[in-house]
C-alpha cells in the first residue's frame, strides 16, 4: 500500500508517540475500569498524582451550537443570498450516506463502535502499522478525541484560547482525553459521530459532510456514493493539503488510501475498491459565495441585512447581531421579488453606464404592507473604483447605505397638494401663476412655535403661466403655482406629511446660518435630499389610499431547524384620510394621461391605471421620476455623482449611458428608466383602478363669499376664514378706499365659491385708479398674488 513520502514518520517522533501512549495508558489506568495498563510506576507516575491531576481539570466540555451559513430567500423562498463565518450545513446522522459513514470511521477510528474514549489497541495498532508502512496509514486519535479538539477550536474565541486548542502539549492531550470521556459517558456513540461529521473541516472553505458535498460534488449528504465518500473520509486529516480543487493528485492518493483501507476491513470488497480507485475524482465543484457581493439582488440584500442589524431582538450589540447573522443557520424571508428586481437590475443598467459620472437607482415598494420588492442601481457592487463598483448604496436611506441622498426636485410637490387638499382646498380653486415672480418669505407660516421666515424667495416657473387650477398646476409641475400653494398651506403641514409618508427630515432648521435647513418656503421644490426608498414608500402612501406602511425587506426568520423566531409584520398608520390621498391620486393620474409631462416626454404611461411625478432638481445635479399604481410604487432617480459617490455634479454636459446629455429634466431623462422596469412589471399587476376622489374636494361647497368692505387686511382674512374660506394677502391694488382697507376680494364679497378654496385680499393705495380711455367695465379682474423684493433660495425643483 503505498503512503506519500511526506507523511513518513522519522523515529524520533515514533519515539515521542509511544510516550504520548504511555502518558496516557498510565492515567486511563487510574480513572476507566477495564483500561487499566501498569505503566504509571514504569514512567515514574504515581497513581494518585495521575488520578488527582485528572480530578484537576473540567469534568465536561459544553457544546455551543455549530456555526451554521445563514439564507436569505425571495418571496417565492428561493435562495438569493448565503452568509456565514463557516460554510456548514448541519444533519443529522440519517441524513448522511451509509456508505460516508463506513468510510471515515475505516480510516478514522474502525473500533469507533467497540472502545471507549480512547482506542489504546486501535492506538498501537496504528502506531505500528504507520511505522511497518514508513507513513501515517491510520490515526491514532479516536473520533471522539477528534471531536473534543474540533469542539475547542471551533468555540475558541481568543488568539489564546485557539493557541491553547492546538498547541501540541502533553496538558492539551490530556485536557482532550478528559472531555472525551465525558462525551462518551454522556452522549451515545451515534450524537458523537453525527457532531464530529457536522464539525470536521473538509477544505476550500467548507465546514461539515453536507457542505462539502454540495460543494465538491453538488449533491447532498445522504446521496454520496463510494467514490464521492471515500475522497471526502480522506480529506478530514489534512483538509488543506489534500484540498482537491488545489491537489487533485494529492487528494486522487488520499482517496485511494482510504478504499484499500475498506477493503482491508471487508468493508468493501478488494475488486470493488481496485475498480473505484481506477476512476477520478468525479468532482462538480460549486463554488461557495458568501455574502451580499454574489447574491443576485446584492443592493436589496445589503439593504435587509443593514435593516436587521437594527433590529435589537437579534442581540443587545450590532456586533453580537452580525455573529448571529453569520453563525445562525438562519433562514432570512425576504420580501424581494425577482421579477421586479430584474427589470430594475435592466432599466437601470440601459440608462446609465457603471463607469457614468453620474448612478441610476430605483426602488418598488408595494402599498399597503410596505414590501420591498426591488433595489436597483447602476454601480455594481465591489471594491473596484476603476471598474465603477461601488458599496454605497444609493437606493436606500443613508442609515442603512451610506449615501447622503440626492434632492428630489418637484417630486415633494405632491405634500404641499395633500396639505392643501386637507385644508379644504378644492382641486379647482385657481391661481393666476406668472413665469416669475418675487415672494417675501414671512408670508409662509412656519410650525407653531418656530420663528417666522425673512428674506425673499424668487422663484421661477419652465413650464407655463396663467390662470390654472391644481389639476394643471401638478401636472405641468408650475413652480410659481405650487409657491403660491404653499403659502396657502404654510411650510409646517407639506413637512409633516413628508415625514409621516417615510421621508426621512432630519434637519429642519439646519446650522446656525440656515444653511441646509429643510423646512423652508423652497421645500415645495425639494430641496431635501431623498433616497428612492424614501420616495417610493411616500408615494405608496399615496397608492396604498393614505395607508403608511413602513418599509420592511424581511417578513420573517427561521432557525435552522425551521422554528420561526422572529416575525416582522407591516407596520402601518393612517397617516392620510382616504379621500386625501384619493384626490391626490386623481390629480397626479393626469401626469401619466395624454397632456401630462410622464406620459409626453417620458412614455410612462402603463397598461393599467398609474400615477406619478417628475422632478427636476435647479442645478440640474439629479432628476426624478415617482410613478404608482394601487399595486407597487417605484421612485426611479438618476443623478450626477463622482465615481467617489458622494459629490453631486451636473448631469447635462456628461456623458451618460453611452450618449451625450445636452439638457435633463426628470420626464425626459429619469421617466424613460422608470418606464422601462414598470412595461414589465405591470405584466403580472392586476387591472385595479384608484378610488375616485367625491365631488367637494373637485369642486368644493358652493359657499356665499362675505363681504369685507372697510376692514383691514387682517380682518378680512379672519372673516374669510371663519366662512370657511382660505384668506391670502395679495399685496395692493389701486382704489378709492381709505389706505390699509381692503380694496376688494377675488372672488368678491356676495359671490359664490367653493368652500375651502382661496380668496385673495388687496388691500387699498388710497388712490382711485386712472379712469379708461374708453368704455368698458372696469373691472378688477384676479390678482396673482405676487410678493415684494428680491430674495434667496436653496436650489429646488426646476418643473419637468
Amino acid at each position: 500500500m503505498s503512503v506519500p513520502r511526506d507523511e513518513r514518520l522519522p523515529a524520533s517522533r515514533v519515539a515521542s508517540h509511544l510516550l504520548v501512549m504511555l502518558a496516557v495508558a498510565a492515567v486511563m489506568g487510574v480513572v476507566v475500569a477495564g483500561l487499566a495498563i501498569p505503566f504509571a510506576g514504569v514512567l515514574g507516575v504515581g497513581a494518585r498524582q495521575a488520578s488527582d491531576a485528572m480530578d484537576n481539570l473540567p469534568a465536561e466540555l459544553q457544546t455551543d451550537p455549530l456555526p451554521q451559513k445563514t439564507r436569505l430567500v425571495d418571496s417565492e423562498g428561493n435562495v438569493i443570498a448565503t452568509l456565514y463565518d463557516e460554510n456548514r450545513v448541519n444533519v443529522s446522522l440519517d441524513q448522511i450516506s451509509r456508505t460516508m459513514v463506513k468510510a471515515i470511521v475505516a480510516i478514522e477510528d474502525y473500533r469507533f463502535y467497540e472502545h471507549g474514549a480512547l482506542d489504546l489497541k486501535g492506538t498501537l495498532r496504528a502506531l505500528i502499522t504507520n511505522q511497518a508502512s514508513n507513513g501515517v496509514v491510520q490515526g491514532g486519535s479516536s473520533i471522539t478525541q477528534q471531536m473534543v479538539k474540533m469542539t475547542l477550536l471551533t468555540q475558541a474565541k481568543t488568539k489564546a484560547e485557539r493557541r491553547e486548542a492546538t498547541d501540541d502539549t502533553y496538558a492539551r492531550k490530556l485536557r482532550e482525553l478528559r472531555y472525551a470521556i465525558a462525551f462518551e459517558q454522556k452522549y451515545s456513540k451515534d450524537w458523537i459521530l453525527e457532531r464530529y461529521l457536522n464539525i470536521a473541516y473538509f477544505g476550500d472553505g467548507t465546514y461539515g459532510i453536507q457542505s462539502a458535498a454540495r460543494h465538491y460534488f453538488d449533491v447532498n449528504a445522504k446521496n454520496l456514493d463510494l467514490r464521492q465518500s471515500a475522497m471526502l473520509a480522506g480529506l478530514v486529516k489534512n483538509p488543506t493539503g489534500y484540498d482537491p480543487t488545489n491537489s487533485p493528485d494529492r487528494a486522487l492518493e488520499r482517496r485511494n488510501v482510504v478504499l484499500d483501507r475498506m477493503a482491508e476491513l471487508n468493508v468493501i470488497t478488494r475488486e470493488r475498491a481496485d475498480k473505484v480507485k481506477q476512476k477520478s475524482l468525479g468532482l462538480d465543484v460549486v463554488a461557495a459565495k458568501n455574502g451580499c457581493l454574489y447574491s443576485r439582488a446584492p443592493f436589496f440584500c445589503d439593504y435587509a441585512i443593514n435593516w436587521l442589524l437594527h433590529d435589537p431582538d437579534l442581540g443587545e450589540t450590532v456586533a453580537e447581531r452580525k455573529q448571529l447573522l453569520k453563525t445562525g443557520g438562519l433562514t432570512i424571508r425576504t420580501t424581494v421579488d425577482m421579477r421586479d428586481q430584474q427589470a430594475a437590475d435592466t432599466a437601470v443598467r440601459n440608462h446609465v453606464d457603471k463607469g457614468d459620472q453620474a448612478v441610476g437607482a430605483m426602488a418598488m415598494v408595494e402599498p399597503r404592507t410596505g414590501d420591498v420588492k426591488a433595489i436597483a442601481q447602476s454601480r455594481p457592487m465591489g471594491r473596484s473604483e476603476k471598474a465603477g463598483e461601488t458599496f454605497l448604496n444609493y437606493g436606500v436611506p443613508t442609515r442603512f447605505g451610506d449615501s447622503a441622498g440626492f434632492q428630489a426636485g418637484s417630486t415633494f410637490k405632491p405634500f404641499v397638494l395633500a396639505a392643501a387638499i386637507n385644508k379644504n382646498v378644492p382641486l379647482t380653486t385657481t391661481f393666476n401663476a406668472p413665469m416669475t415672480m418675487t415672494i417675501p418669505q414671512d408670508e409662509f407660516a412656519n410650525c407653531e412655535g418656530q420663528p417666522g421666515f425673512v428674506g425673499e424667495w424668487n422663484v421661477s416657473s419652465s413650464t407655463i403661466d396663467g390662470p390654472m387650477n391644481l389639476y394643471v398646476g401638478t401636472q405641468k409641475s408650475v413652480n410659481t403655482f405650487y409657491a403660491m400653494l404653499e403659502r396657502v398651506t404654510g411650510v409646517c403641514e407639506p413637512f409633516k406629511i413628508a415625514k409621516a409618508l417615510g421621508v426621512e427630515l432630519t434637519d429642519p432648521k439646519g446650522d446656525a446660518n440656515g444653511y441646509g435647513a429643510e423646512r423652508v418656503p423652497t421645500f415645495t421644490l425639494g430641496i431635501a435630499n431623498a433616497s428612492p426608498l424614501e420616495m417610493a414608500e411616500a408615494y405608496a402612501t399615496f397608492g396604498g389610499r393614505g395607508l403608511h406602511c413602513d418599509s420592511r425587506p424581511v417578513t420573517s426568520i427561521e432557525d435552522s431547524g425551521g422554528t420561526v423566531i422572529q416575525k416582522y409584520p407591516s407596520r402601518c398608520t393612517q397617516a392620510l384620510p382616504e379621500s386625501t390621498a384619493d384626490a391626490v391620486n386623481d390629480v397626479l393620474r393626469g401626469v401619466q394621461e395624454p397632456g401630462g409631462f410622464g406620459y409626453d416626454l417620458g412614455g410612462t404611461g402603463l397598461s393599467v391605471p398609474s400615477a406619478g411625478k417628475t422632478g427636476t432638481t435647479q442645478d440640474g445635479k439629479a432628476v426624478w421620476f415617482v410613478g404608482y399604481t394601487p399595486q407597487i410604487a417605484t421612485a426611479a432617480m438618476i443623478a450626477g455623482a463622482t465615481k467617489q459617490g458622494q459629490r453631486p455634479m451636473q448631469l447635462a454636459g456628461q456623458v451618460i449611458g453611452g450618449r451625450y446629455i445636452y439638457s435633463v429634466s426628470g420626464s425626459g431623462f429619469a421617466g424613460p428608466m422608470w418606464a422601462e422596469a414598470m412595461h414589465v412589471v405591470d405584466d403580472h399587476l392586476d387591472n385595479e383602478d384608484f378610488v375616485p376622489p367625491g365631488q367637494t374636494a373637485i369642486e368644493g361647497e358652493s359657499t356665499l363669499v362675505p363681504s369685507t368692505s372697510g376692514m383691514s387686511v387682517d380682518q378680512a382674512i379672519s372673516t374669510l376664514e371663519g366662512a370657511g374660506f382660505i384668506g391670502v394677502d395679495a399685496g395692493s391694488a389701486a382704489s378709492g378706499n381709505p389706505a390699509g382697507t381692503v380694496a376688494y376680494t377675488s372672488p368678491s364679497g356676495g359671490s359664490y365659491a367653493p368652500k375651502g378654496s382661496v380668496v385673495m385680499v388687496y388691500e387699498s393705495t388710497g388712490v382711485a385708479p386712472p379712469p379708461p380711455d374708453r368704455g368698458g367695465n372696469g373691472g378688477h379682474g384676479g390678482g396673482n398674488g405676487g410678493g415684494r423684493g428680491n430674495g434667496h433660495g436653496n436650489g429646488g425643483g426646476r418643473g419637468r
